[in-house]
């Protein structure tokens, strides 16, 4: 006999779990089904354990680069306790806590590997080896199985065990040498914790890095990096890949030369994990990102799935829309309350910025690179608001006009440029580097989420002597408004 439910999760992820939260607090009796852990990816293999080791590394270095504080540091990042804290984070990857979570709020977890089988149907193979399991689901069935890693198709490199992010990030020892293929936000981290380990660090970089940011973060990062000793090589692609007789890996480049290491890091993008969990049977394409609207439904299940009603909801990385943690738990918020209104017959708010939208993943993408320098950046970037036809101005400062930056470190470095829409007079993107910047990208995001004026930023008052005073920066950049008529 199947179980019914009104709701069933595919993924016991922070994106799933927001889905349930959400879901449950309206009444609804919901199932979620978990192959690994309850808490996913990030909680133990992505954000919490790579930003737990990378903060040893960048509070050694923010105290030496304050005099007073730079006297009293005389010894170098400890690995053993970084280590044991980033254990501590990931509570030794168990999930005790998540499970109890999920029965605290009255969902039923499944343990096992779900796969969608038609219309509202899911059949589960227990983890355990039992007996396969069918589901329905009265109401909806989301999606949020996330993503998982590419490896490239080069040359022996499956065959070379490559470390992928999971490996970085769960570590039990440091290896002397580390070769990094790739040039985006896990490769740079990895580089920056791995240098300030003391590990000999080589980057691969095809192009550049931070590719889909301004172009003046990536140049500081590629400074930052070089500055910690990490071997930088931009310009160059592995063409074949293998280890040696005393287990060591060799990597042959297209420009001749060879990198020795004693592990590599493939670190060139994810993909949406969409292979094995039967959306082939409501007409959708394995391996390819789940397009959804606003509300989160699924697009092309319903006309191909015959089903009169939305039915099917994707949630998170596997949507392709914006690949962040904070942002799938915003999408999974609005998709479990969007859920609960269709359920209970209640009005829905889909329209733009509305309550049951994800409207802000077309409009204020906040992120943060944990390298040094930071790089926290929301909106649009200069290229991006060109590419949208957009008129622009893009008042542009250093930290060191900024009292507060100078207090935070001695000779302070970095930028800050705002992406102001002319017609709207609003801004629409902006982009943070230095030290410390992390905190200073919500007060941008809240500048877009709100459109609020450039002639109403003047009014905001940064308090003395803050990093936040760079707002007041930009602003005079940009130049004062004349007057009312």
């Amino acid at each position: 006999m199947a179980r019914e439910f009104d709701v069933i999760v595919l993924g016991a992820g922070p994106v799933g779990e927001n889905v349930v939260d959400r879901a449950r607090a309206a009444g609804l009796e919901v199932a979620v089904v978990e192959h690994e852990l309850v808490g996913g990816e990030c909680s133990y293999w992505a954000c919490v354990p790579s930003k737990t080791l990378l903060r040893s590394g960048s509070v050694l270095r923010a105290a030496r680069r304050v005099p007073g504080a730079a006297d009293a540091v005389t010894g170098e990042v400890d690995v053993a306790a970084t280590l044991a804290r980033r254990d501590y984070w990931v509570s030794d990857w168990d999930d005790h806590g998540a499970v109890g979570w999920l029965a605290s709020v009255g969902a039923d977890l499944i343990r096992g590997h779900g796969r969608l089988d038609g219309v509202r149907r899911v059949v589960v193979t227990p983890t355990d080896g039992g007996d396969e399991e069918v589901l329905v689901a009265r109401h909806a069935v989301a999606v949020c199985t996330g993503s998982e890693p590419v490896v490239p198709g080069v040359p022996g490199l499956a065959e070379a065990r490559p470390w992928l992010s999971r490996d970085a990030t769960g570590a039990r020892a440091v290896p002397g040498r580390l070769a990094i293929i790739g040039g985006g936000v896990v490769a740079t981290e990895m580089a920056t914790l791995y240098a300030g380990f003391g590990t000999e660090t080589t980057m691969l970089v095809r192009r550049g890095l931070l590719g889909t940011m301004e172009p003046f973060a990536g140049d500081a990062v590629a400074t930052g990096l070089r500055a910690l000793g990490v071997d930088l090589r931009v310009g160059v692609s592995p063409v074949r890949v293998a280890r040696d007789g005393e287990g060591a890996v060799v990597i042959e480049l297209d420009d001749g030369s060879t990198v020795t290491a004693d592990e590599v890091l493939v670190a060139t993008g994810r993909r949406p994990r969409t292979t094995g969990i039967g959306v082939e049977t409501v007409g959708l394409e394995p391996g390819a990102s789940i397009e959804v609207d606003d509300t989160l439904v699924a697009t092309a299940a319903g006309a191909a799935s015959g089903a009169d009603a939305p039915w099917l909801y994707a949630v998170g990385d596997v949507t392709g829309r914006a690949s962040f943690t904070h942002q799938g738990k915003y999408q999974a918020r609005a998709a479990g309350d969007v859920i609960a209104a269709r359920a209970l017959g209640r009005r829905v708010d889909g329209g733009r910025f509305g309550v049951h939208a994800a409207t802000a993943d077309a409009v204020a993408v906040p992120s943060v690179v944990f390298s040094d320098p930071e790089i926290a950046s929301v909106g649009l970037t200069t290229r991006q608001a060109a590419d949208r036809g957009l008129g622009v101005r893009t008042p542009e400062v250093a930290f060191s006009s900024v009292t507060g930056a100078g207090i935070v470190a001695e000779g302070y470095e970095g930028r800050a440029r705002l992406v102001i829409d002319d017609a709207r007079d609003v801004v629409v993107g902006a982009t943070f580097v230095g030290q410390d910047v992390a905190e200073l990208i919500h007060q941008a995001t809240i500048a877009i989420v709100g459109e609020v004026p450039i002639r109403r930023l003047w009014h905001a008052v940064p308090a003395f002597p803050t990093m936040s005073e760079v707002w007041l920066r930009l602003l005079e950049a940009d130049g004062r408004p004349e007057a009312q008529a």
